[in-house]
C-alpha cells in the first residue's frame, strides 16, 4: 500500500514514511492510492473478532512495511481491558430501539482521541526504535487531542511533544489533564488566540520544510494518516456490535469540528462497510453544516469563532475536510489545491459548482447544528429517560442524530468524551456532578495539581524559537 498527497504530488510513499511526517511536502494530506475493498466474506470473517484482532486486520490492509507479528503485538498492547476498562473496548450503550451510543471514551483521558493516540504512541516508539531516531511532535488541540497525545507519548523513548492550545478556552478538567503533566518530554504552549490560530501555527511550521527536517517535526493531529486510520477500526466494531448480518445497514452520527472522526467513517464506507448515512453534527461553529447544506465552505476568523460549552468543536477551519473533497472531486489534486490553498488563502472561502455539489449525497453525508440550549435539553432528557449521562459534544451528536433517524436503520452516535470533562455544563443541565470513572487512577483532585505551561503569542516564529531552544538544551 502506497500513499499520495491530496494536492497533486503523486510521489508514492510507504506507511512508515508518512507516519513520522504529517503533512505532505506540497502542503496536502496523505491518502492511500486506493482504498482496499472489504467484501461480504471478509465482513463475516471479522464479525466476532476481539477489538485488538479487528484492529490488526484493518491496519494490515494499509500497513505492509511493519512485519505482521510486530503489528499484531502493537495492536494487542494498545487495545486491552487494562487500558480501556472493558473487554469490548467500544461497547454500545442502547438508548431506545434503533438508537445507541458507541462508547469511545473509556481510555486514560476520557476522550475518543485515546482510541487513536494510544496506537500512535506505540507506532512512533516502534518505528523510531527501528530507525534509531528521535521525533519532535508538534500539535494543536481544542481540548482532547492534547491530553490524549501527551498521555500516549509521556515517557516514550525518542519523543518530545510540543502541544499548542488556545489560552483559556478549554474546560478546567481539560486544562488540568494537560498542564499537570510534569514529564520532561512534554511541553504545553497556551497560544493567545483560538484553536484555528494554534492549528495554523502547526501548519506554518510543518510547511517550513528546512525547519521541519532539521528538527524532525512530526504531528499527532488528525492530519496524520495513522491517527485517522486507527479511527476506522471502531466504525467496523460498532457495525458488528449493532447488527446480526451483513445485509443490515447502520448510520453514524459524529460530533465534528475538524472532520477527522467522521472522515474515518467516510474511509470505512469507501472500503465497503454497509453505512447508510454519515451525519455531521456541529455546534454554533457550523462551518461544516453550512457546506453540506449549500456547497460553500467559508472559514471563519477568530472573532467569528464562538466559545461554546462543547469547546473541542470550537473550530472554524476543518483540516481533514480536504481528504473528503479530494475523493468527492475524483481525486483531482490540482482542483483541490486551487480550493484549499489558493481560494482559502486569498478569499477565505470556496464554492463547489452545482455538478460537484450534486455528488455529495452519493457519499452518504448529511448534517445538522446544535446550540447550548439544545445541549442542555439533550443532556437532561437522556439522563432522566435513560439514566445515561452524556457530555456536551455527544449531546450535540444525539440532538442532530434524532433529526436523521430512519426506520430499520440503526443509528449509532459516537460518544466523544465522558461527562466528567465538562462538569459545569452537566451540573447546569441535570443539577448533578458527573462521576469520574473508577478504573482510572488519579482523577480525584486533578484540577488542584501544580500546572506546567507557558503562554505564547500567536506567532509561528515564537513557537519555532521555543522548539529550537528546547531541542538544543
Amino acid at each position: 500500500m502506497k500513499y499520495i498527497s491530496t494536492r497533486g504530488d503523486k510521489t508514492e510513499r510507504h506507511f512508515c514514511e508518512i507516519l513520522l511526517e504529517g503533512l505532505a511536502p506540497d502542503g496536502g494530506l496523505y491518502l492511500p492510492v486506493a482504498y482496499p475493498k472489504v467484501d461480504d466474506a471478509t465482513l463475516t470473517k471479522w464479525r466476532g473478532l476481539s477489538y485488538a484482532e479487528l484492529a490488526f486486520e484493518v491496519l494490515s490492509l494499509y500497513i505492509d512495511d511493519i512485519p505482521a507479528a510486530d503489528l499484531k503485538d502493537i495492536t494487542a498492547r494498545t487495545y486491552n481491558k487494562s487500558v480501556y476498562g472493558f473487554d469490548e473496548i467500544t461497547p454500545l450503550k442502547p438508548l431506545e430501539p434503533g438508537l445507541a451510543l458507541e462508547a469511545l471514551s473509556n481510555g486514560p483521558t476520557l476522550a475518543f482521541k485515546d482510541m487513536a493516540m494510544q496506537l500512535l504512541g506505540n507506532l512512533f516508539e516502534y518505528e523510531l526504535g527501528r530507525r534509531g531516531e528521535q521525533l519532535n511532535i508538534l500539535g494543536a488541540t481544542s481540548g482532547d487531542t492534547g491530553s490524549a497525545a501527551e498521555y500516549a507519548m509521556r515517557g516514550k523513548k525518542g519523543v518530545r511533544v510540543f502541544m499548542l492550545s488556545p489560552n483559556g478556552r478549554m474546560s478546567p478538567f481539560q486544562q488540568a489533564q494537560m498542564f499537570s503533566l510534569q514529564d520532561p518530554n512534554i511541553h504545553n504552549l497556551a497560544v493567545e488566540g483560538v484553536f484555528d490560530d494554534a492549528q495554523d501555527i502547526v501548519k506554518a511550521v510543518s510547511n517550513d520544510l528546512e525547519f521541519k527536517r532539521k528538527y524532525k517535526i512530526g504531528t499527532v493531529n488528525s492530519i496524520n494518516w495513522a491517527r485517522l486510520l486507527a479511527q476506522v477500526v471502531y466504525y467496523f466494531a460498532g457495525y458488528f456490535y449493532a447488527t446480526k448480518s451483513n445485509a443490515e445497514k447502520v448510520s453514524f452520527t459524529v460530533p465534528s469540528g475538524n472532520f477527522g472522526n467522521v472522515c474515518a467513517g467516510h474511509v470505512a464506507r469507501m472500503m465497503g462497510l454497509p453505512v447508510d448515512q454519515l451525519v455531521v453534527a456541529t455546534n454554533e461553529n457550523n462551518v461544516l453544516d453550512e457546506f453540506f447544506r449549500t456547497g460553500s465552505y467559508r472559514v471563519r476568523g477568530s472573532a467569528e469563532t464562538y466559545e461554546t460549552s462543547s469547546p473541542s468543536m470550537d473550530i472554524s477551519k476543518a483540516s481533514n475536510f480536504e481528504r473528503f473533497v479530494f475523493d468527492l472531486l475524483g481525486r483531482d489534486g490540482a482542483r483541490v489545491k486551487a480550493l484549499f490553498k489558493d481560494a482559502i488563502e486569498q478569499q477565505g472561502e470556496f464554492h463547489l459548482s452545482a455538478d460537484e455539489f450534486a455528488k455529495v449525497p452519493g457519499y452518504g453525508f448529511v448534517s445538522g447544528t446544535s446550540k447550548h440550549s439544545d445541549r442542555l435539553a439533550t443532556i437532561k432528557d437522556t439522563f432522566e429517560r435513560f439514566g445515561v449521562m452524556i457530555d456536551t459534544h455527544t449531546a450535540d451528536g444525539l440532538k442532530v442524530a434524532r433529526e436523521h433517524v430512519k426506520p430499520g436503520v440503526t443509528m449509532l452516535v459516537l460518544e466523544t468524551a465522558l461527562p466528567a470533562k465538562f462538569a459545569e455544563t452537566i451540573v447546569e443541565a441535570t443539577g448533578r456532578q458527573p462521576e469520574r470513572p473508577h478504573w482510572i487512577k488519579g482523577l480525584d483532585g486533578l484540577e488542584s495539581l501544580p500546572k506546567r505551561f507557558v503562554v505564547v503569542p500567536n506567532s509561528a516564529q515564537t513557537v519555532k524559537d521555543y522548539i529550537t531552544q528546547h531541542c538544543n538544551d
